[in-house]
């Protein structure tokens, strides 16, 4: 019979050293897109051939350079158009094609592939803003590691396995701690419920609940805190965010497909795949205006032919007339700003989740919002210790935590917290109990310590005071006597005042404050930021109904909430926005934008970046407008070169489309933080 023997402690390899800190972004270079690759192509091959062709060289190995001119950079526009053509659409693309093989057929070679380069530039440039705003999301997605180690529980077994006795025959292999197997699995397979080991330095690869250990954990990629974070058993983890020194076993709490990472990647997805109502109205107009325009292209070459004309010159007036008429422009007038926008408020934690939403922030002329998690941390704090009684109010304080230290209800949290913040031994309490509504008690050094809502004791002036300041008030009494009284309060975001003063000055108006809390508490917080139209405790229902109050009166309201009372207000505004690291689900669904950081400072930026994208779609609009408008003038009016037609309308394409990608830079997000709109 053999004895079964303790397991014998399982070795590893080291593990690779983790990476320091989150990963570099992502940078889509120029030439990765084969929109770009397509158009250097077609350029080199046209550089190659104009110079063959001033240095004398034959004319079949310029022709042939020039062939492969047209081949790069036209045949994507090409098919793009056909593919249109068939759903019986007409397609800008298709009609640049169409011209520059038309300049080729009456030899104007060299001008026919000098459209096709810099159209093929043109959509290059766009393709790259696109692909900016991908960038985004893959950088997202970098944060969140791919695989993670999940514990399963097991049962110690003899050395050598199920089924191997003590001479070790084959059976059960895998790492073991603490009774659990190790398996590192796809981040993707951990499902709700699991339990996941984090070694220091790993990044975390779930949203969860820390069942063991302690560290600290920066959560700067999510929450834009400038400090680790400390995570003790209870607190929650982020997906992506970086594990410090110690070793944390945490829980699973939501799917992977549904973690704080994951819905910030879904929502910037969708903002790059929607269009905005003058990018919509832009396409509306175009095919109407595509089929007008080759109506007069073929009038254009078929009346000056019948009167007389030579084939080669009507022809080649007709080609001009297309190629500087076809509305290249004004298509990329819209996207390339407000998809740049889009990208750049991504980048500095504000999803926006459309571009029609981009386009509406700017227009907002009034700002509601929200007081406890929007305006202020959402976290009670103990703001005034007033012992009664001849107590000390350090000693007052360490009382009160001592019997609230068992306790999980905030107000308990807050009163607990204030003692450590001032370093206070904490003695040890017995007998405790709590009760809902009411507060609860402890024996503390021989004596019953009772923390609670003030109740028959409620009109003593210490009490009465810290209300009617819009505090609230928790009454501490020792074997049944009042020793102290406590306030607490919700304590403004730093950044609450300035982010109201600058949504004023943006939108002409002060903010309104809109809140389910106290009128008195409400009063106190719009005193300390600057608000002064304050509507304080106010049911959801009522919320929504003064955001529609305003916007019967003609106001474009821009609603900021965070929580499912909020988001009726939210759902009824000109435009919502949702704090996302306080927000609740509901919140986050029903809001237009969410603030991943929390950082108010963000709001008024991202209304001055909206309407500097509005500017630039204007801007490409009027450039757009005027390059046709002269050149077509010119076409009509006398004879316009058509080397000339085609650097004034591709050159005005280009301009716009970089125009448009100035909103990528880091210095556009600078501006609008200084609240310059222009």
């Amino acid at each position: 019979m053999s004895v079964a023997t303790p397991p014998t402690p399982l070795t590893r390899p080291a593990a690779p050293a983790p990476p320091a800190g989150p990963p570099r972004p992502r940078r889509t270079r120029v030439l990765a897109l084969p929109e770009a690759r397509w158009a250097a192509g077609s350029l080199v091959a046209f550089l190659a051939a104009l110079g063959l062709q001033l240095g004398g060289a034959p004319g079949w190995a310029s022709g042939a350079l020039y062939a492969v001119a047209y081949a790069a950079g036209g045949w994507e526009p090409a098919l793009a158009g056909l593919r249109a053509l068939r759903e019986r659409t007409l397609d800008v693309d298709l009609l640049m094609v169409v011209a520059a093989l038309g300049a080729a057929a009456i030899g104007q070679v060299l001008d026919g592939a000098l459209l096709i380069v810099i159209f093929a530039t043109s959509g290059a440039l766009e393709a790259l803003a696109t692909a900016r705003t991908a960038d985004s999301v893959r950088g997202l997605l970098d944060l969140a590691p791919a695989t993670a180690t999940r514990l399963r529980a097991t049962t110690a077994v003899a050395v050598g396995g199920v089924g191997g006795g003590a001479s070790g025959g084959g059976g059960v292999g895998g790492d073991a701690v603490g009774g659990d197997v190790e398996e590192t699995v796809p981040t993707t397979a951990l499902a709700v419920g699991d339990t996941v080991l984090i070694r220091p330095g790993e990044r975390i690869g779930a949203d969860g609940r820390v069942l063991d250990g302690a560290s600290d954990v920066d959560q700067a990629t999510i929450t834009g805190e400038p400090l680790p974070a400390a995570k003790r058993p209870g607190d929650q983890v982020y997906a992506g965010t970086l594990n410090g020194a110690g070793v944390l076993r945490v829980r699973v709490e939501r799917d992977p497909a549904d973690t704080v990472i994951a819905r910030i990647v879904a929502m910037v997805e969708e903002a790059s795949e929607t269009k905005a109502p003058t990018q919509l109205f832009v396409e509306k107009v175009e095919q109407r205006y595509a089929a007008v325009l080759v109506a007069a292209t073929l009038l254009l070459f078929a009346v000056p032919l019948a009167l007389g004309a030579e084939l080669a010159d009507a022809l080649l007036r007709a080609m001009t007339f297309m190629i500087v008429a076809s509305p290249c422009a004004v298509v990329l007038a819209t996207m390339p700003p407000l998809l740049s926008a889009i990208a750049n408020a991504g980048r500095h934690g504000v999803l926006v989740k459309s571009a029609v939403v981009m386009e509406r922030l700017g227009q907002a002329d009034t700002v509601a919002l929200d007081k406890t998690g929007t305006l202020t941390e959402g976290t009670p704090r103990v703001t005034e210790v007033h012992p009664l009684d001849g107590i000390a109010a350090d000693r007052l304080l360490a009382l009160a935590a001592a019997a609230e230290h068992p306790s999980e209800h905030p107000l308990a949290r807050a009163v607990v917290a204030a003692a450590r913040e001032r370093g206070l031994a904490v003695p040890p309490a017995t007998d405790f109990t709590a009760t809902p509504g009411v507060g609860v008690r402890a024996v503390v050094g021989g004596a019953v310590v009772a923390v609670g809502a003030p109740g028959p004791h409620r009109d003593h002036p210490a009490v009465a005071a810290l209300e009617a300041d819009g505090r609230t008030a928790v009454l501490v009494l020792r074997d049944g006597e009042p020793v102290g009284v406590l306030g607490l309060a919700d304590r403004p975001r730093a950044q609450a005042a300035g982010a109201v003063r600058a949504l004023a000055a943006l939108t002409g108006r002060p903010p309104v404050l809109l809140t389910g809390d106290n009128p008195r508490a409400a009063a106190r917080l719009a005193a300390e930021v600057g608000l002064g139209d304050v509507r304080g405790g106010l049911l959801p229902h009522e919320k929504a109904a003064a955001v529609q109050d305003l916007a019967a009166a003609g106001r474009r309201v821009l609603m900021i909430g965070d929580g499912v009372n909020d988001a009726p207000a939210l759902a009824a505004a000109h435009t919502g926005i949702a704090m996302g690291r306080a927000g609740s689900d509901l919140a986050l669904e029903t809001a237009d934008a969410v603030l991943v950081r929390d950082e108010l400072a963000a709001v008024p930026a991202v209304v001055a970046l909206s309407r500097r994208a509005r500017r630039l779609v204007v801007q490409n609009l009027v450039i757009a407008g005027a390059a046709i408008t002269v050149l077509v003038a010119w076409d009509l009016a006398g004879t316009l070169p058509l080397p000339l037609g085609v650097a004034g309308h591709e050159g005005s394409t280009v301009i716009v489309g970089l125009n448009g990608l100035r909103l990528l830079r880091e210095r556009a997000w600078r501006r609008a933080l200084r609240n310059e709109e222009g």
